[in-house]
């Protein structure tokens, strides 16, 4: 699953209109067109050595875009982020590993939803995974900790999936 897959299904899970996605954007610290929207949520037709055909029409979304967009969504269904005038910005920090993104998806969309654990684990049943709360938390955790799980496709497609069961 890439990055415009993730988007895609995230889109139709919660129902997303493209002017709500760019001020998702905005938000996210990222400047993007109506037409670049519109590229982003296009499945690329590939030929038989899996090369993409209609490349123009197509946009690829990178790791810091799609970070970016999820960041937005959180600041787009929340608000902006209280914080103390003399407290210093944190960076926000580069994925290590690129398959860490499933991971920073769920953690995004749980912050951005409100949801609890629990809501999590009601979604994944919803669609018949079974995960336990234990394996949950590490999907759930910091990079680079001991217990640190990678979030597989499986699980964001599922995870993705269910929200849309629920929110649709």
């Amino acid at each position: 699953m890439n990055n415009n897959d993730r988007l895609i299904r995230l889109r139709y899970a919660l129902d997303m209109k493209e002017t709500d996605m760019i001020e998702m954007f905005k938000l996210g610290g990222m400047k993007v067109t109506k037409e670049e929207v519109k590229k982003m949520l296009v499945t690329p037709e590939r030929n038989d050595e899996d090369e993409i055909i209609n490349s123009d029409e197509f946009m690829e979304i990178k790791n810091p875009a799609l970070i970016a967009f999820l960041n937005g969504l959180i600041t787009f269904k929340r608000g902006k982020k209280d914080t103390d005038k003399n407290e210093p910005q944190k960076a926000e920090a580069s994925l290590k590993n690129s398959l860490s993104i499933n991971n920073e998806m769920l953690k995004k969309v749980k912050i951005a939803l409100k949801l609890t654990s629990e809501d999590i684990l009601d979604i994944f049943y919803d669609v018949d995974v079974d995960i336990s709360k234990s394996e949950l938390s590490a999907l759930l955790r910091k990079e680079g900790h001991r217990n640190y799980k990678v979030c597989l496709d499986r699980y964001a497609r599922n995870f993705l999936k269910g929200l849309a069961l629920r929110y649709r």
